[in-house]
């Protein structure tokens, strides 16, 4: 399955002078003062333009805080005020282009109001990898021909009381197909996949080792578990070795040593890092799981259906056997356009978590139009045109991003993957880009403190299957020139980029595919299914 060779990855590599540094430090202490000062002036003048009165964010008595001191101080006096770059309202399909809707506030962005205008914009936010978020054409007919059969949009059930359907039992076993395994549980939910199955998994007496950069759907999984929790910095193979090893060698206050003190060690880890569109380092993470006999277990949210050249995420993307991944997660809610997710392993582990995973008995089951949607963008995505699609996808995605780094741009992200960050660092400027591409007719995502390190605030674009070569094209003029007027191309003086340097000329576009006719249809799921070791 997939590539007999290991691909290599491609460092986020990024030439930044001290006196950028320095500025993106000394610009979150002037805004911090400047934070400060408005707060005791409300304070003073007991006003606030909602309410009329002074809000300290305290609780009355006998309730709770609902906020941290600082996170209340954090929203209100520095998000507060370039709020406006986040949340727009869109009123239309989000596929290649979206209409955002125009928004007006006359209290200092504390609320905002819609006009009733919109811009048409190409749409560089939205996680439709595949480009199946549509409102017409096959699997959106077959979406409406479940809801006159079905009758009803939600199933008003969890899985485990009324609320499986045949479409259900069938997605799940073309999910465990898909992706060589012997079973799949599918969830209403991409977040609760993660965080109600892994406390489900891992208890007192285990330990989990996270890596530092794991979503939020992780972060609270594992806080829930009871186990011991550990991370590791982000895709460092040295540093998760070290917390292997001193899992494995644990002493004795007088220095003897007691073995593993763990019952269970699993490895938590993405496919693909959605803030930083890097791939996980499956290889050398397997080599360590086996040495050391641990669990693991992947998050394919970002890469099933964008990763590999039949969509089969990281795994097909590295050449790893499936047997060799105990755990896979994914979601629907990107590539196939739908909602919920999935967790695939042996059928012993997902028997036993069908009875122990707090979703299927408390939480709603994925919509039978949903469930639908999902399965036919399978099909679409098993077929001829849904394979060069893929490729599509890979080729826009590489052509942008290296033609934005030939640009100058500071951008990190692995080869093939449709998550391509730019670096803007200074926090004056997330606003401004943000701004900047609306008015031209650019929709992106601008990510700062707290989702980022202080001084890694970005842009973030998603490249999807929609976009034409012209879309890409546009959008890398537009933000040439944005980038010339803010000053973000902090790469401009890398050698790297040098007249003479690998990097010093524009990658040519990529060529319209001519894909070969591929074998018959759905290849691995009518192929046997390996056999995994049972996770006890």
């Amino acid at each position: 399955m997939g590539n007999s060779k290991a691909i290599p990855m491609e460092p986020s590599t990024e030439y930044v002078s001290l006196y950028i540094r320095v500025a993106i430090y000394f610009s979150y202490v002037l805004i911090t003062i400047w934070g400060i000062f408005a707060e005791w002036k409300l304070k003073l003048m007991k006003y606030n333009p909602i309410s009329g009165r002074y809000d300290d964010g305290k609780p009355p008595a006998g309730y709770a805080r609902l906020w941290e001191e600082f996170d209340y101080f954090y929203i209100r006096q520095m998000y507060r005020s370039i709020s406006d770059c986040w949340n727009r309202p869109i009123c239309s399909m989000p596929g290649a282009h979206v209409n955002v809707m125009h928004r007006t506030t006359t209290n200092s962005n504390y609320t905002y109001e819609v006009t009733g205008e919109s811009t048409r914009c190409l749409n560089l936010g939205s996680y439709n990898y595949l480009g199946f978020a549509q409102n017409e054409g096959p699997i959106n007919d077959s979406v409406v021909s479940i809801l006159e059969r079905y009758g009803s949009i939600g199933t008003s059930s969890p899985a485990n009381e009324a609320g499986t359907l045949d479409l259900h039992k069938e997605l799940e076993a073309k999910v465990a197909r898909f992706i060589h395994k012997e079973d799949a549980l599918v969830f209403g939910m991409g977040y609760l996949t993660n965080s109600t199955s892994i406390p489900a998994m891992m208890g007192k007496g285990d330990l989990v080792i996270s890596d530092t950069f794991n979503h939020a759907s992780l972060v609270v999984g594992c806080k829930q578990t009871g186990a011991t929790v550990k991370p590791f910095k982000h895709n460092d193979m040295e540093d998760l070795e070290r917390v292997l090893k001193e899992a494995m060698s644990t002493q004795t206050k007088d220095g003897a040593s007691m073995g593993c003190a763990y019952k269970r060690i699993m490895i938590l880890v993405e496919g693909v890092y959605s803030m930083e569109g890097n791939v996980s380092n499956l290889p050398g993470i397997v080599a360590l799981k086996k040495k050391y006999k641990a669990y693991l277990y992947v998050d394919e949210a970002h890469s099933i259906g964008a990763m590999g050249n039949t969509g089969r995420g990281v795994i097909e993307y590295w050449g790893i056997n499936p047997d060799d991944v105990d755990i896979m997660m994914g979601t629907f809610t990107k590539s196939f356009g739908s909602v919920g997710g999935y967790i695939a392993g042996s059928r012993d582990f997902i028997s036993y978590l069908r009875r122990t995973s707090f979703s299927p008995t408390y939480c709603e089951s994925i919509p039978a139009a949903c469930t639908q949607q999902i399965l036919a963008a399978f099909d679409a995505m098993c077929s001829p045109a849904g394979i060069a699609k893929i490729k599509h996808l890979h080729d826009l995605s590489n052509y942008f991003r290296e033609s934005m780094r030939a640009r100058g741009f500071v951008i990190f992200g692995a080869k093939d993957s449709p998550v391509v960050p730019m670096m803007i660092y200074l926090p004056s400027l997330f606003a401004e880009f943000s701004r900047e591409c609306l008015k031209k007719g650019i929709a992106t995502v601008v990510v700062a403190y707290p989702a980022t390190p202080m001084d890694k605030g970005r842009a973030r674009f998603c490249i999807s299957a929609s976009h034409t070569l012209e879309d890409i094209q546009y959008a890398l003029e537009v933000i040439d020139e944005i980038g010339d007027k803010l000053d973000l191309k902090f790469n401009r003086f890398s050698d790297w980029y040098a007249a003479d340097g690998p990097m010093a000329r524009t990658p040519p576009p990529p060529t319209t595919p001519t894909p070969t006719p591929p074998p018959p249809a759905h290849p691995l799921l009518q192929s046997p299914l390996t056999r995994p070791t049972p996770l006890n």
